[in-house]
């Protein structure tokens, strides 16, 4: 269990939190499964709003362990800007009325993005909640790093977004450490304002499974990319990488398997068809639990093509945890946290370098001691420094913090 070694907390025993997501569904979004599951056994009501998942998550009201879960229909945006003011619109009306509601609460803790959900807890705040901002995303460097449009004035309203959150926050989370010197500089936070509570697996949900060879399709080497297909995903540079791993280096000794969806995804099918790679490369989209372990069982080099841009360089990316959980060596751009989470776990190709990307994919799969070095490595940091219990720790203090 996540919350697992955490007993009933005298400060917050008894009181009641209200979890804000509108990203995606819960417990679909682990982060957030983790903290209502540690905040549970602290004593705690936990109820949740969110959208409903297409697959998963279907249900529009559920008790799942003991968490109270309440869904509301959302159809994810496509295209621009236009596409995303309507359905953050509709999410912040539904979010409304599901939190009139549910009623009184203690502490109203909202997820970004978007960085609208404030609004919602400044309600709530009249009537007593302490406001806790769990900032998932830096928003600006999201649109900046998402759209090509430079800082017009869309950037500038989403930047008072920003600024509104943060001095609406009582408490802030911050994912890593970069992101809470923007909760301190940008965001003018008191640093015992902030805390940072760092997104790391549940290191027993990862475990290995027997390697089942048809996974590779008769090829001695198994790629694996897991992880969202956005724009800024960099799952198009992966795809470039893999073509010049085969043409450029000359291997084809290897099968690639795409793992999980996103606002790309059919852009990335067609891209790797335009590629030649249809026959090496397999797109699953979103998998059980189960398949995932089969999977990165199997992998013997793990993908993190994420390219540098404003909000890569300084995010704490959930498949680099989970690929460190399963024991996998990796090959990454060099991000600043990137770095920072993997260490030697990875191997770093030049920033948005495709052609090095590719070789440092070769090299690891000539080298079997390597991989399993690499591996070892970063299976030591999710179950050391950058554990879940960790972040239980920093995130009851938080709570500590807003209602002391």
């Amino acid at each position: 269990m996540p919350g697992e070694g955490f007993s009933e907390n005298e400060i917050l025993r008894g009181r009641i939190a209200l979890i804000l997501v509108e990203n995606l569904s819960v417990p679909f979004d682990r982060r957030v499964w983790q903290e209502c599951q540690t905040l549970r056994d602290a004593g705690m009501t936990v109820h949740v709003i969110c959208p409903q998942g297409t697959k998963r998550d279907t249900e529009a009201e559920v008790v799942l362990d003991g968490v109270h879960i309440h869904r509301y229909p959302l159809q994810a945006a496509t295209g621009g800007p236009a596409g995303y003011a309507r359905e953050y619109g509709s999410a912040l009306w539904h979010t409304f009325r599901l939190a009139r509601k549910i009623g009184r609460v203690d502490v109203v803790h909202a997820c970004n993005p978007p960085d609208l959900l404030f609004l919602v807890a400044r309600m709530l705040r009249r009537r007593g909640a302490k406001f806790i901002f769990d900032q998932h995303d830096l928003v600006p460097e999201l649109y900046l790093s998402r759209f090509d449009r430079g800082q017009d004035f869309l950037y500038r309203g989403v930047c008072a977004l920003e600024r509104a959150t943060y001095r609406a926050a009582d408490v802030v989370l911050a994912t890593n450490e970069s992101y809470r010197q923007v909760a301190r500089i940008r965001g003018g936070k008191r640093p015992e304002d902030v805390f940072v509570v760092r997104s790391a697996p549940v290191v027993e949900r990862f475990h290995e499974v027997p390697v089942e060879p048809e996974l590779k399709r008769g090829k001695p080497n198994l790629l694996c990319y897991l992880g969202v297909m956005g724009p800024q995903d960099g799952v198009d540079y992966a795809l470039r990488a893999l073509a010049a791993l085969r043409d450029e280096i000359g291997r084809d000794d290897w099968h690639a398997v795409f793992v999980g969806a996103g606002d790309t995804f059919d852009e990335m099918v067609a891209l790797s068809h335009q590629l030649g790679l249809s026959g090496q490369v397999e797109f699953t989209g979103r998998v059980s639990d189960e398949d995932l372990l089969r999977y990165l069982s199997a992998a013997d080099v793990c993908l993190s093509p994420d390219p540098l841009n404003p909000l890569n360089d300084v995010s704490t990316m959930n498949k680099v945890m989970e690929y460190m959980a399963m024991g996998k060596p990796m090959v990454s751009f060099e991000l600043r946290e990137a770095r920072v989470s993997a260490g030697e776990a990875a191997l770093y190709a030049p920033a948005n370098d495709i052609a090095e990307f590719a070789k440092l994919v070769a090299v690891l799969m000539d080298d079997p001691e390597q991989r399993e070095r690499m591996g070892k490595l970063g299976r030591e940091r999710v179950r050391g420094p950058l554990a879940w219990g960790n972040s239980q720790a920093a995130l009851i203090k938080a709570y500590e913090r807003a209602l002391g």
